[in-house]
């Protein structure tokens, strides 16, 4: 009898102990639970933070997507066009760095790292008579050129750019009824589609001009639906800060609200199949 005694003693020793490890334990796990969701709340913050700092550096030096609203570079670019700019073509401005019109004061004119354009460029810029505004267009005079337009002809320093017409809208394609498309070749061999609803437009009779230096000639390639540097009290020659990046490719394109039909938007993904524009996407702008 007396050697039971002892043993229930220690069963009921055991008994006080074991809650008392336990709850050690558990507070151990859940220290260290906690140590570990700190890390990981640590890991997923450096995580979004990186991803945001080279968004952000992608998009001041390398790459700025754009879309295209209007139908004035028509038939190379299309409204519901999405293209990427290639922004460090010709360096950094205080207008191809975001927010940099805000940033840096009016006395940071220049460029860093700037590489003069080439003719025939597609170049997003900031309108010259309202900074807030962006223009795309084609680049088609360098500073001291001699900018002349002639029923319809474009002349560069005193020679014509050969045109020649590929085709005339009938209503049944992609062109507008009675459109002409050329294909324009400029002085550096550079080919491109322009349209043209005759030849006695507007803006079919311009100049002779001459480009200041420091400034550049830009028009649109529908040259009767387009106001560009020809319209000098609007937009005319546009300085070298003013410059935001190269039209490079098209990443996305669908019809929107073209040539006037309203056909959806973006985000109406089961309207995709008959209102993107599958055989524009990814193509290189010329």
């Amino acid at each position: 009898m007396f050697d039971q005694k002892p043993k229930a003693g220690s069963q009921k020793n055991k008994r006080d102990k074991d809650p008392v490890e336990i709850t050690e334990n558990d507070t151990m796990t859940t220290e260290s639970n906690g140590i570990k969701k700190v890390k990981d709340d640590e890991s997923v913050f450096k995580t979004v933070a990186y991803a945001l700092v080279i968004a952000l550096a992608v998009r001041t030096f390398f790459f700025e997507p754009f879309n295209i609203p209007s139908s004035s570079m028509k038939p190379t670019l299309l409204i519901g066009d999405y293209l990427f700019v290639s922004k460090f073509s010709y360096g950094v401005s205080r207008y191809s760095f975001p927010y940099g019109d805000v940033i840096f004061p009016d006395s940071f004119d220049g460029r860093i790292l700037g590489t003069e354009p080439e003719r025939g460029d597609v170049i997003v810029f900031r309108k010259p008579t309202n900074t807030s505004i962006d223009f795309i267009k084609r680049l088609i005079g360098l500073p001291g050129d001699e900018i002349q337009v002639k029923q319809g002809q474009l002349y560069i320093n005193g020679t014509v750019a050969p045109r020649e017409l590929v085709q005339i809208g009938d209503g049944r394609n992609d062109i507008p009824l009675n459109i002409k498309e050329y294909e324009e070749t400029l002085p550096n061999g550079v080919k491109h589609l322009i349209w043209e609803r005759s030849d006695n437009e507007y803006l079919d009779n311009f100049g002779p001009y001459v480009v200041p230096i420091g400034y550049y000639f830009f028009m649109g390639d529908n040259r009767d639906n387009s106001s560009d540097s020809r319209v000098l009290n609007n937009v005319g020659p546009v300085p070298f800060k003013n410059l935001i990046g190269r039209a490079d490719v098209l990443f996305f394109s669908h019809r929107g609200d073209d040539n006037g039909e309203n056909v959806g938007d973006w985000w109406e993904v089961w309207k995709w199949p008959t209102m993107i524009r599958f055989g524009r996407i990814f193509n290189v702008i010329d």
